[in-house]
């Protein structure tokens, strides 16, 4: 039943009430409009509650760059602004890392933090104090785990022939990529000079996720470090890595005013192992939120398909 009907009911009633009814006839008319009506609105609120759930079909970012895309096909699931260069902040400690470990250096060397590990950049604070030694494997973990800026710069002074000579690397590794919008100028990513775009940040992710050290250091929920005598405690920086809900392959979170909030992951959603890149996304809780909104979005889509 829809309007139509209504519609051709009331002038099959308009009509018989044109002539003189009979009384009961015009009650039984009445009564068979009503029902018509009655049934109509029924069947109407029935198709609403018994359809299926549309899927949605744009998912609101509030990230100004983003790509997902299948890991294994290369398919882009996702594309906002992909193309911009812009800063990737500590994004970048995951081309350090991979610099690091393609080097062969040994891992098990024990590192004093100079003063020269300092950040100059944005004066960045840090829990590892001048004169810490840590092992260059516990400053590898701190780096990718906890974004920790003094590790990472130690890793890149400590590297042979020093931070420029890792910086150098690191430009010849992306070349090597084919990272063609990306440029590298420290192992923190302090500096804005570091920048790429989210297409080439889903080849830094795809391969950085072939270092077996980088999975397991970059989803770590939290490790301690002895310094100076004491433990110091640190956390994951990408909380959704304690999330019973997420399962996380590999990690990466960044943030400075030039770039916004980033982040970066390799994730198992809806039967699909994907690359998530979320670029300069505004709000302390952005980045997070949009993460939970493509996955809200892509598994609606999956079981309405």
């Amino acid at each position: 039943m829809n309007l139509l009907a209504i519609f051709s009911w009331g002038r099959v009633y308009f009509t018989i009430m044109q002539r003189r009814l009979h009384p009961l006839e015009g009650i039984v008319a009445l009564f068979a409009l009503f029902l018509v009506l009655a049934l109509t609105v029924g069947f109407a609120q029935a198709g609403e509650v018994g359809a299926a759930p549309r899927a949605q079909k744009v998912v609101l970012l509030r990230s100004s760059a983003v790509l997902v895309q299948d890991a294994d096909t290369g398919e882009v699931v996702i594309n906002k602004n992909s193309e911009a260069v812009v800063p990737i902040a500590s994004i970048t400690k995951l081309m350090t890392a991979m610099v690091l470990l393609d080097s062969g250096v040994d891992l098990s060397m024990r590192v004093v933090l100079a003063r020269e590990d300092v950040d100059r950049y944005k004066g960045s604070r840090s829990r590892l104090r001048t004169g810490s030694v840590l092992t260059r494997d516990e400053l590898l973990l701190l780096a990718l785990m906890a974004s920790e800026n003094r590790a990472g710069a130690a890793l890149g002074r400590t590297y042979p022939g020093g931070t420029q000579a890792l910086v150098e690397a690191m430009n010849e590794k992306a070349a090597e990529l084919e990272m063609t919008d990306s440029h590298f100028v420290d192992a923190t990513g302090l500096s804005k000079g570091n920048v790429s775009s989210a297409r080439d940040l889903a080849k830094l992710v795809r391969a950085a996720h072939g270092y077996p050290l980088i999975r397991e250091y970059s989803t770590r929920d939290r490790a301690t470090v002895t310094a100076f005598g004491r433990p110091l405690s640190f956390r994951n920086t990408n909380g959704l890595v304690r999330s019973s809900h997420w399962e996380i392959g590999l990690s990466k979170t960044g943030y400075i005013s030039e770039a916004g909030r980033c982040l970066v992951m390799r994730v198992r959603l809806a039967s699909k192992d994907l690359i998530v890149v979320l670029l300069d996304s505004w709000g302390k809780h952005s980045r997070v939120g949009d993460a939970n909104r493509i996955k809200k979005w892509l598994e609606s889509h999956a079981a309405s398909s």
